[in-house]
């Protein structure tokens, strides 16, 4: 039931010099896995340069997603900037879906038409993708728990570590025993995996921008909790949901009973306090109704 977030996140300047070591490694490797996979023939090398250029793209979008989301909330946006990394994620995830799909048609082509390929150069570009892959899922490993934004960044990479990992093996097999099926197969396997992730993922992002309620949050125990409050007759109204990613808010109509009218300030900071020692909600909005004059018809989600 309960709602704690670990704050101790990395200083976002460290946090920008990580993401920003990625973009020039992903950028550098991308393009010396298309010079070898034209060189060799390889789709799946190329397979896996459009996909390291897709993790660039993302990394780029999610750079520029952290620098917005730390503006100050201002007339314009009143909530602040911090759903850009919400959104930042959701296009990345559909990159992802995208990439997935044309890898799926590409290998398929491949199958039923297998072209020469030359094993030796997809091995090393392969190690070379590998030792890259690594090391941004690394850079970026202890920052995606506190970020969407940056976990779409870091299942990109992972997925482009295994990726390199089977091109090495479709490489040496091609060179050992000249299976050229190998290679559209690894692609058509690389791009399951990678749907697979994303429609994982995807899910959570939408979710938050469709404000729905926080996932990890029982609802109705909050609407217990608040119920359990001494002098609270009923709540109704309730809207639950995440400001940002790591940030819950609720608004709702509390009816108080008439004992209760006489001290609304203590019962609302009473109900404040529950809710963030148990659910960590530090964003609550409450209107109070007083009991011989509560709203009729109501429902006890949304409006009416």
């Amino acid at each position: 039931m309960g709602h704690h977030h670990d704050h101790h996140l990395i200083d976002p300047a460290s946090g920008d010099r990580r993401v920003t070591i990625s973009i020039w490694a992903n950028g550098l490797l991308t393009i010396a896995q298309i010079i070898g996979g034209i060189l060799s023939g390889s789709l799946a090398l190329i397979a896996d340069a459009l996909h390291n250029f897709s993790d660039m793209a993302a990394l780029i979008i999610a750079f520029a997603a952290r620098k917005i989301a730390r503006r100050p909330a201002d007339a314009k946006m009143t909530f602040g900037y911090g759903r850009i990394e919400i959104v930042a994620a959701l296009i990345n995830y559909t990159t992802l879906i995208l990439v997935g799909l044309y890898l799926i048609y590409e290998g398929a082509m491949r199958m039923i038409d297998p072209p020469e390929i030359q094993g030796w150069v997809i091995v090393i570009i392969g190690g070379v993708a590998l030792a890259v892959d690594t090391l941004t899922a690394f850079l970026t490993w202890s920052m995606q728990k506190h970020s969407v934004n940056i976990r779409a960044l870091f299942l990109h990479n992972l997925s482009d570590a295994f990726a390199s990992i089977a091109v090495i093996v479709g490489g040496t097999l091609i060179l050992l025993y000249d299976v050229r099926w190998v290679d559209p197969a690894i692609t058509i396997g690389i791009a399951l995996y990678i749907l697979y992730l994303a429609f994982t993922e995807i899910s959570g992002p939408i979710r938050t921008l469709m404000l729905g309620s926080p996932p990890d949050i029982d609802g109705q125990a909050v609407i217990d909790l608040m119920r359990d409050v001494d002098d609270v007759k009923d709540v109704h109204h309730v809207h639950l949901w995440q400001m940002q990613e790591n940030t819950a808010a609720l608004d709702c109509h509390v009816v108080i009973t008439e004992a209760g009218w006489q001290h609304l300030e203590a019962i609302k900071a009473d109900i404040k306090t529950r809710l963030k020692e148990h659910f960590g909600i530090e964003h609550s909005s409450l209107e109070f109704e007083h009991i011989d004059y509560p709203h009729e018809n109501v429902k006890l989600y949304g409006h009416w």
